[in-house]
């Protein structure tokens, strides 16, 4: 498997989200589903990502400014504040133990998580889907050492009623690999990390179009 097993689902982050999902859906020849409207000021569409062909909890996730917030101001999530174009910015990952477990066993190798906090998305249908997140904004994007989450009762989007494209492979570079490697070995994150210049996310998904890379 050339992408992390715990693998949540890639979040996409883009500055105008209304354009971003007609570009991609011209790209790749599926059209995101609407996601929904988060109280942080962001909205989303999404994709599952299926494996082999078959359906699994994996997804992505095209996240930016939501058009219609309350607070016109910058939106303090994924980077969207200074973002000018569309990159692949972090994953997320499942935990086997407790969210606060896996935080409190990162922070033992030097790496905080940040803490587990509720969160939740209005869906178009007007549903609250709820769930919880250890996430801090890291230093700067992309952030090739995810963020934890928690769905709780909630079902995972990637098994929902969504469009599909096909997930090949997730690796990342990093200037620096030997630092986040004890993180992502903390948090039980089989990531293929190279060195290289800057931080990078790259992802190949296949659909009607071909093999396509988000980075």
């Amino acid at each position: 498997m050339s992408f992390p097993g715990t693998l949540d689902h890639l979040v996409y982050a883009v500055p105008d989200l209304a354009a971003a999902v007609s570009a991609f859906a011209e790209r790749t020849g599926v059209a995101p589903a609407r996601g929904g409207r988060h109280p942080v000021g962001s909205a989303n569409a999404l994709v599952a990502l299926t494996v082999d062909g078959d359906r699994a909890p994996h997804y992505l996730e095209i996240v930016g400014p939501d058009p219609e917030r309350a607070d016109p101001g910058p939106v303090e999530v994924f980077g969207l504040a200074d973002l000018e174009r569309p990159h692949l910015a972090t994953f997320a990952v499942r935990v086997a133990e407790d969210l606060t477990a896996a935080v409190e066993r990162a922070r033992a190798v030097g790496h905080d998580p940040g803490d587990v906090e509720p969160w939740s998305r209005a869906t178009p249908e007007g549903d609250v889907l709820h769930w919880h997140l250890a996430k801090r904004e890291p230093e700067g994007y992309p952030a090739p050492v995810p963020f934890l989450i928690d769905w709780g009762s909630t079902p995972q989007p990637g098994l929902g009623d969504l469009p599909t494209l096909e997930l090949v492979s997730l690796r990342a570079e990093h200037p620096e690999p030997a630092r986040l490697a004890p993180a992502l070995s903390a948090l039980g994150v089989d990531l293929d990390l190279m060195e290289g210049p800057g931080s990078l996310l790259e992802a190949v998904l296949r659909g009607p179009k071909g093999e396509f890379v988000l980075r």
